[in-house]
């Protein structure tokens, strides 16, 4: 198994940063074919070989991934692409 952990730091009210987190994750679905579902601030996804959540704070976003064995080889290119959205949606590290 390979996790992925993002952490950013976000300037805007928790509303926005839900909104930002739900962008990522229709872009990550788009891209992936992930389902996704809100628990609270916690948006939750998943498919086949991944999981992971975005959990939305009043001050930060964090993206954790967790990648089965078979889709190891694109954790470099999901992990860049997170990274991407985030930059996109709160700013850059």
């Amino acid at each position: 198994m390979s996790e992925i952990r993002v952490c950013r730091a976000h300037g805007t009210t928790l509303k926005n940063a839900r909104k930002g987190a739900e962008h990522i994750a229709e872009e990550l679905g788009e891209e992936f074919g992930l389902d996704h579902a809100w628990e609270g601030n916690t948006l939750r996804f998943q498919r086949m070989g991944v999981s992971g959540h975005i959990e939305v704070g009043k001050k930060e976003v964090e993206v954790y991934v967790k990648l089965g064995f078979l889709l190891m080889a694109l954790g470099p290119r999901i992990e860049h692409e997170i990274k991407r959205f985030c930059d996109e949606n709160f700013g850059p590290e």
